[in-house]
């Protein structure tokens, strides 16, 4: 795939972000932000009351820019960077005024598709990769169950080798673009072994008989996010579909979350930025005994230290990134970062929406989305106490 054709950029860089970002990086984000405020936002409001956005359409775009490229090498279709650039491109996407969009461009960028593009045969690549790159493609991951999230070995959706296919059975759940993907990676057990050993990944079409979809309706956020259960029963899936050797999908699976990690706490930082500013500015108009809410100390004060909090979290990701890049294995960091990540957005969200008011606990207001759709990051690849339980062992260890 051919180099996207990007403008220069002409945004003031932050002096932190010279510790990662070179002009190359600040091009894409540019060349993003451009778009995302031609194309997405003038659109969140409707998308957002209609619980759904036009997937197809806007990830067609977005895979001639090249955010689905960056991660990817040249020989697979993908433009052959490192990870700082998906990093940039996350950061990008948190100017999305909504969660769910930038949660399904990453669950296409780095959680369904760096599996295959890591260990998927060439026949595989060339019929799924390649298109999901180019945006042609819409791709969802399907690993968690309804008993199993954080738990991965857990789950109970089966495989089973029957001549040339695997005949898989059971149900995912929480998953994010299932309604409106053409195929998901799909984490299933294949033999009796140990539950770290016994798992791979599939390339399952979702137009594929036996495959049935329903929609995970009234959610507390993310309302324009498609977000499905998915049900297999006796799903026939060919051989060739197996990603990398059987057995490996936990290990292939534990792999990617890292890098997923590091775009989640990638993606959060706008958000909470614009939550800081906006509240900032809608503190100084608004007025209460006379004088602007803003004047009080402790409103001012407590802004100066959630951005301040913001910032050391960007400097934790680029630390991380920086590492990942040199070859260290990040896993304490990252771990580290998503907690305090899923816990800062909670705290900038909360407190802001407290200074709006009765204006925060209107539907519309974009802090009181903030509010509702930051909240899965506590939640989503890996809960605090995952993360915590992670992080302590690691400690352990030393």
């Amino acid at each position: 795939m051919a180099a996207p054709k990007i403008a220069t950029a002409t945004r003031i860089i932050p002096t932190s972000a010279h510790i990662l970002y070179k002009e190359g990086h600040w091009q894409i984000r540019e060349s993003i932000g451009k778009f995302i405020e031609r194309e997405v936002n003038p659109y969140v409001k409707e998308w957002e009351n209609n619980c759904l956005f036009p997937a197809h359409s806007l990830f067609r775009s977005l895979g001639q820019l090249g955010v689905f490229a960056v991660n990817k090498s040249i020989d697979c279709g993908g433009l052959g960077l490192d990870c700082s650039y998906s990093i940039a491109v996350a950061e990008e996407m948190g100017t999305v005024r909504c969660g769910s969009i930038p949660m399904a461009v990453a669950v296409q960028s780095d959680m369904a598709t760096p599996a295959l593009a890591l260990y998927g045969s060439e026949r595989l690549k060339a019929e799924f990769l390649r298109p999901t790159i180019n945006g042609e493609l819409v791709s969802c991951i399907a690993v968690s169950e309804l008993h199993a999230g954080s738990d991965v070995s857990a789950i109970r959706t089966r495989a089973q080798k029957i001549g040339d296919d695997y005949v898989l059975n059971g149900t995912k759940t929480w998953i994010t673009n299932g309604i409106q993907a053409d195929w998901a990676c799909v984490l299933a057990s294949t033999s009796a072994d140990p539950p770290h050993k016994n798992k791979s990944l599939f390339v399952v079409p979702l137009n594929s008989p036996g495959v049935h979809r329903s929609r995970v309706a009234h959610k507390l956020g993310m309302h324009s996010s498609d977000t499905a259960t998915l049900f297999f029963e006796n799903v026939r899936v060919p051989a060739h579909h197996l990603i990398g050797k059987e057995g490996k999908g936990f290990e292939y699976q534990m792999q990617q979350f890292q890098d997923e990690r590091l775009v989640t706490i990638a993606v959060l930082l706008k958000p909470m930025e614009r939550c800081v500013e906006m509240t900032r500015e809608y503190t100084k108009e608004r007025h209460v005994f006379g004088k602007p809410i803003y004047e009080n100390q402790v409103v001012h004060y407590r802004l100066a230290e959630l951005q301040t909090e913001i910032e050391s979290l960007r400097a934790l990701l680029y630390r991380a990134v920086l590492e990942r890049m040199a070859g260290t294995d990040v896993t304490l960091l990252a771990s580290m970062g998503k907690l305090k990540a899923g816990r800062l957005a909670r705290a900038v969200t909360d407190q802001c929406l407290q200074y709006w008011g009765g204006v925060g606990y209107t539907w519309e207001n974009e802090v009181t989305r903030l509010y509702r759709d930051l909240r899965l990051h506590s939640i989503g690849a890996g809960a605090d106490e995952i993360m915590l339980s992670i992080i302590s062992r690691m400690m352990d260890t030393k």
